[in-house]
């Protein structure tokens, strides 16, 4: 049998009649689209590359770490973790940071070391929509609490579910995807004194909140059970490079290197991430001018007689439509991409550059008149 008949005959079979795991029968797999269009708005990026200076340092780290491709790369990431410790401060080092490809592994890490059947993950909806799917992936029992209609997280509501579902797993987004909403650090430390496991408080969105704000990562000499997530993809204009980390007790760190795959991040990823950390400022310089797009936006919309989320993070979320998906439609027409996501009649918009906000403007003019709206019911009670 030739290879091209081998290989049509394995095509004949569909997903359908594969042996999934029930849970998995019926699912589409995650993501954003990746659409070629004129203005991409949807997936929270930094729009501002590296500099060529930066570009010609990672080109040089590739081409070193090639010279020994053919052997394995540092298993414990040493070096990337030290300088992941050192650009975090707060006195921790390499033995408190853990770092993945994309916080997405780190969470999957986390959630094989303490979730896992029999065990349950708490989280506070609307949120990201990737924590459910991590649940169902390392077969951990998903439970949400409503936030409320400024999509807060209510302190007392939080606690009395902790206490009834005793979680072994608690997950924090903040700033919250999709909404942008912050948790101020006395709610954090309120559910860690409550909880019978781990916090994961995920920070993936930090370094876009207003000067001032206060990072969970204060609160890690007190709370050993506390971890903090962070990525590079945002902030750090290194969403291609594919690196998350967390900050947590060096307890923690080893339950993740019990479950980690071995050698779960290549040469190329740690040698061209620590780079980017050597270069953090130029890196991180477009963070300000991010704020206050995304200031901008979040007036502008409000102008326009919509209902937005206050923002912490790099993208507003906005609403209520009585068909969101027209909307993104009608925007995608004009090439500009958003995003539809969280409690239904509700769209969300990254911060991007000045001429990218300004056709996403012109593009949303064109299309509310023929938008119709709905009356705030309180969508942050829903859930997914």
């Amino acid at each position: 049998m030739s290879g091209a008949e081998t290989t049509a005959g394995a095509g004949r079979i569909s997903l359908s009649e594969l042996p999934l795991r029930p849970e998995l029968v019926g699912e589409e797999p995650y993501g954003a689209p990746q659409l070629d269009v004129p203005v991409c708005l949807n997936v929270n990026e930094n729009p501002y590359a590296p500099s060529d200076a930066v570009r010609a340092d990672m080109a040089a780290a590739v081409a070193s770490a090639a010279g020994a491709v053919n052997r394995y790369p540092d298993r414990e990431a040493t070096l990337l973790r030290e300088k992941l410790a050192g650009y975090l401060g707060h006195g921790l080092s390499a033995a408190n940071i853990w770092a993945a490809n994309g916080s997405n592994e780190v969470m999957t890490h986390l959630l094989q070391a303490f979730g896992g059947p029999g065990r349950t993950l708490l989280t506070f909806a609307p949120t990201y929509s990737m924590y459910p799917e991590y649940a169902r992936n390392t077969h951990t029992e998903y439970r949400t609490v409503g936030r409320g209609d400024d999509f807060a997280i209510d302190p007392a509501a939080a606690v009395a579910a902790v206490r009834e579902h005793r979680p072994d797993v608690i997950l924090i987004a903040t700033p919250n995807n999709p909404t942008g909403t912050p948790t101020p650090l006395a709610t954090i430390a309120a559910i860690c004194a409550a909880a019978p496991g781990i916090v994961v408080v995920d920070e993936a969105y930090q370094e876009f909140a207003r000067p001032g704000t206060p990072s969970a990562l204060e609160l890690l000499p007190t709370q050993p059970r506390l971890v903090v997530s962070r990525t590079m993809s945002k902030a750090f204009a290194f969403a291609g490079g594919r690196l998350g980390y967390l900050a947590a007790a060096p307890a923690v760190v080893d339950a993740c290197r019990i479950v980690r795959l071995p050698y779960h991040l290549s040469a190329i990823t740690q040698a061209v991430a620590v780079v980017a950390l050597e270069h953090a400022d130029e890196m991180l310089a477009q963070v300000a001018a991010l704020r206050e797009a995304r200031d901008d936006i979040v007036t502008w919309l409000r102008d326009q007689g919509l209902t937005v989320a206050d923002s912490d993070a790099n993208f507003a979320y906005f609403g209520r439509f009585a068909d969101r998906q027209q909307v993104f439609a009608d925007l995608l027409e004009r090439g500009v991409l958003i995003r539809a996501t969280g409690p239904d009649g509700w769209l969300r918009v990254s911060a991007g550059t000045p001429q990218e906000m300004k056709a996403f403007k012109q593009a949303l003019l064109e299309v509310l008149p023929s938008a119709e709206r709905v009356a705030d019911t309180g969508a942050g009670k829903e859930q997914r």
